[in-house]
């Protein structure tokens, strides 16, 4: 997993409430078990009308949000049912930070584990935020996970918390597999023990 020290970028402003998984990627697009390709259905009930083409108004079409890696939302974003293809998809896009007063639990841990930082605000903090990324292409923030802050386009700074484990996993790019690996050694050692405390359990090795 990549790591996330420090991002840069410009932040799109999605003032809505209750943004669930289905919204973020419907349920059609769920037959893949591979983790790239779904940026493009991202939201794609709301980004595309029923003939493909664009919905003019939607805020990542606008030319100022097309590349935004930093998603600004309303309360409870990620709600609904604990599909992982969410962040898969926000992540394909190119959304590496989501910012918002509060998270659907299994959506805000699926972030961790797939390179992606939500941080939660407080609501005035979040108007705030809203507001810097409402300014279209100058709408730029810069996270710093290392130091926990949110630096606005005219120098304000928002400090916010985050579970130490979580900063940790992110800052070091460690997925499960990745923490795994981390204690590999200690995995060799008891299988090595095991063969030769119970070697008929390898007999077929």
């Amino acid at each position: 997993m990549e790591k996330f020290t420090k991002l840069t970028g410009v932040a799109a402003p999605m003032n809505m409430i209750n943004v669930d998984t289905d919204m973020i990627i419907p349920k059609q697009f769920l037959k893949t078990i591979k983790r790239s390709g779904l940026g493009r259905h991202l939201f794609d009930e709301m980004r595309f009308n029923r003939d493909g083409s664009e919905v003019e108004d939607f805020v990542l079409n606008k030319p100022a949000y097309r590349k935004a890696s930093i998603l600004v939302a309303g309360d409870n974003f990620g709600c609904g049912s604990s599909r992982e293809h969410a962040p898969w998809a926000l992540l394909d896009f190119g959304i590496k930070c989501v910012i918002s007063t509060s998270f659907a639990d299994i959506f805000y841990n699926n972030c961790f584990k797939n390179g992606i930082l939500p941080i939660k605000v407080s609501k005035e903090q979040l108007d705030t935020l809203m507001d810097d990324a409402e300014r279209g292409a100058n709408a730029t923030l810069s996270v710093d996970l290392e130091n926990q802050v949110i630096q606005g386009p005219d120098g304000g700074e928002i400090k916010f918390e985050i579970d130490e484990f979580k900063r940790h996993c992110l800052l070091n790019g460690l997925d499960d597999v990745g923490l795994t690996m981390q204690v590999n050694d200690k995995i060799d050692n008891f299988e090595d023990q095991q063969k030769a405390g119970q070697p008929w359990l390898y007999a077929a090795e």
